[in-house]
């Protein structure tokens, strides 16, 4: 049995993996705050309601331009990346310059490109909002992965970041795909197939390796878990706490976030990637607590 590849029931399975990236965006941006460190480590929920970040406003844009195009279209993306853009999400200030100009009238090729001296930026932003397009292309993982490249340049166009779009929304397709959740090691051989040689390969390539490790923060001192806030220093473990966790929300967010570093990114792709399966949906309490998804995702021309 195929997922199924009608419009709709390619966005029903992106906007449950866009509730699983916002839950693990939101609650593991709470543990930023010192008073709630104690519960992360009793595993404990601090109070809501929780708001989300830019992790999760961007990855709104990804969904309402495919549910509007059925594809990645770049310059339907970058404009509602400009468009939505709410400053005090927390992006970083190289993307809020870059989407203030696109607001104003400015070219995003030219700007993106123009990044960190003309190499473009490796941070993680093009990763972090990518599953729910993973979700979508849940047939077709080879397109789930070139339509990732393809959303990563409008704002990250180093091949590190793009390489970590592309993971990403391949773990999704492949945890999304028919017959239940794969084993951790076959997602991880599916990624590491999809993806060109790049350090993010090579990461993941070591998380493949370190599947039967069971200290996740012994496993991210190897990998890295986002301190550097680059693609290939959050992605390996995203994706190696994911596949160790895949049909099991919960387990997933407190070993990603555990280990701390960019804890709302790393929880938001990795939230993403359990949620994109149907046995991976975050606990309703969770949900309830969640800052909801805007309207305007679903809102359609």
């Amino acid at each position: 049995m195929t997922p199924d590849s009608s419009p709709d029931g390619r966005l029903e399975r992106a906007l449950a993996c866009l509730r699983g990236l916002a839950v693990g965006d939101a609650l593991g941006s709470q543990f930023f705050v010192p008073v709630n460190y104690p519960l992360l480590k009793r595993r404990e929920l601090p109070p809501g309601p929780w708001q989300w970040t830019d992790d999760t406003e961007m990855a709104c844009s990804v969904v309402a331009v495919l549910a509007a195009h059925r594809r990645i279209d770049q310059d339907a993306l970058a404009h509602s990346f400009a468009h939505h853009h709410d400053f005090d999400r927390g992006y970083g200030p190289a993307v809020n310059r870059l989407l203030r100009l696109v607001r104003e009238g400015g070219d995003w090729r030219e700007l993106a490109a123009a990044l960190f001296d003309g190499r473009g930026s490796w941070g993680n932003g093009a990763a972090m909002r990518i599953a729910p397009l993973g979700a979508w292309y849940a047939d077709d993982p080879e397109q789930a992965t070139h339509q990732a490249e393809i959303s990563a340049y409008p704002t990250h166009q180093h091949r590190e970041a793009v390489v970590g779009a592309m993971a990403v929304s391949a773990a999704a397709a492949l945890a999304a795909g028919p017959g239940g959740p794969p084993s951790p090691e076959a997602l991880l051989d599916g990624v590491i197939a999809l993806v060109p040689k790049s350090a993010v390969g090579a990461g993941l390539r070591r998380a493949r390796d370190m599947l039967d490790y069971g200290d996740a923060s012994t496993v991210a001192a190897v990998l890295g878990c986002g301190r550097r806030t680059t693609a290939h220093d959050t992605v390996p473990f995203a994706l190696w706490s994911a596949a160790r966790s895949l049909g099991d929300y919960e387990q997933a967010f407190w070993t990603t976030a555990q280990v701390g570093g960019d804890v709302d990114t790393t929880c938001a792709i990795v939230g993403g990637v359990i949620a994109a399966g149907k046995a991976g949906t975050p606990p309703a309490s969770w949900v309830e607590q969640t800052e909801a998804v805007p309207g305007w995702v679903t809102a359609v021309p």
